[in-house]
């Protein structure tokens, strides 16, 4: 004891936190769970949602996200500085794509390239504060993750997530559009006018972002018409572009349309087919985005697309971005 108390106070101090920190388990940081997509059985209906698109954390935790479905997403986080929240391209990242698992802190990005169903991406938050989550695919789907300080209680726990994420699903998949896939009314309202409606969607919001639900389907897809008819498209999803494609699909970029492809005076696109082996490409086809007050206008897009049919034959057409989920179609033009 003599010996102790001869020890300087100073050093006496700092062997007795040692020793406490030897002795005290030192608290483990969290490991949260959440989902990226989500689909029907068969793929027609995508849930454009992060799930559940808000979570509470503490400093130094992870989030794990997990990919399900069949359409691609991103889980990006953008630097928190006014320069770094221009919204870039999917296929660049912000610039680059982060190693799983990843790091965010504000200073910079992290993101992983579009993933698709069964892929996992894992953040780790070092710092507090409110951190807006993205996917660059889909501007209408986001997100936030609050991170605390350590020391603060935090609203809820896993179990609160898996619930709200199941909620949330049931909510975005269940949801009917005006025009709907499996009804058959719909359907043959549209082959009268001979008019495919080339998806739907609906854009919901919630405290903490934007869920979108979007119909992965040619609505009066199998079409019979005569030769000389024309048959017109449209895209009804506000979200998702999508294209009409005959023959074989462009290699590379999908966003222009094939070179026989026109413009009509009121901005549709056409193009005529002569026989079954003749092909187009629409291009993307799809909504302007939304317009925010204090930025300039948003230009009309082009939202319709028109083939005409000159002679008689079966023409097979595939949305070339989500044929893999059963985007698919016929015309069977008669004489």
């Amino acid at each position: 004891m003599r010996l102790f108390c001869s020890i300087p106070r100073s050093l006496r101090v700092r062997w007795a936190a040692m020793l406490v920190a030897l002795v005290l388990p030192v608290a483990a940081h969290a490991q949260w769970r959440a989902i990226v997509g989500a689909q029907s059985p068969n793929q027609a209906r995508q849930a454009l949602a992060f799930l559940p698109n808000e979570l509470w954390i503490h400093e130094g935790d992870s989030v794990t996200w997990k990919f399900a479905a069949g359409e691609i997403h991103t889980v990006t986080f953008l630097a928190t500085s006014p320069s770094a929240q221009v919204r870039p391209p999917f296929a660049v990242g912000c610039p680059g794509f982060s190693s799983d698992p990843g790091t965010f802190d504000g200073s910079s990005c992290a993101s992983t390239p579009p993933l698709l169903k069964g892929a996992t991406f894992t953040v780790t938050f070092p710092v507090q504060g409110n951190f807006k989550l993205v996917c660059l695919v889909h501007p209408d789907m986001t997100g936030v993750v609050h991170v605390l300080d350590s020391s603060m209680p935090l609203p809820h726990a896993q179990d609160f997530y898996d619930a709200q994420a199941e909620v949330q699903l049931q909510a975005l998949l269940s949801d009917r559009d005006h025009i709907d896939h499996e009804d058959e009314e719909s359907r043959s309202e549209l082959s009268r006018h001979r008019t495919v409606v080339a998806g739907v969607g609906e854009i919901s919001t919630n405290a903490a972002g934007s869920q979108t639900l979007s119909v992965m389907r040619f609505i009066a897809h199998d079409m019979v018409i005569h030769a000389g008819q024309t048959v017109e498209w449209e895209n009804d999803d506000p979200e998702d572009p999508h294209t009409i494609t005959f023959g074989v699909e462009p290699a590379g970029d999908l966003f222009p349309p094939s070179a026989n492809v026109t413009v009509d005076p009121d901005g549709a696109l056409h193009a005529v087919l002569n026989s079954p082996s003749d092909g187009a490409h629409s291009g993307f086809v799809l909504a302007a985005p939304q317009e925010r007050t204090g930025l300039p206008q948003s230009p009309l897009f082009f939202t319709r697309f028109r083939v005409t049919f000159t002679h008689p034959g079966t023409f097979p057409y595939i949305c070339a971005l989500h044929d893999e989920l059963g985007m698919k179609g016929q015309i069977t033009v008669l004489p």
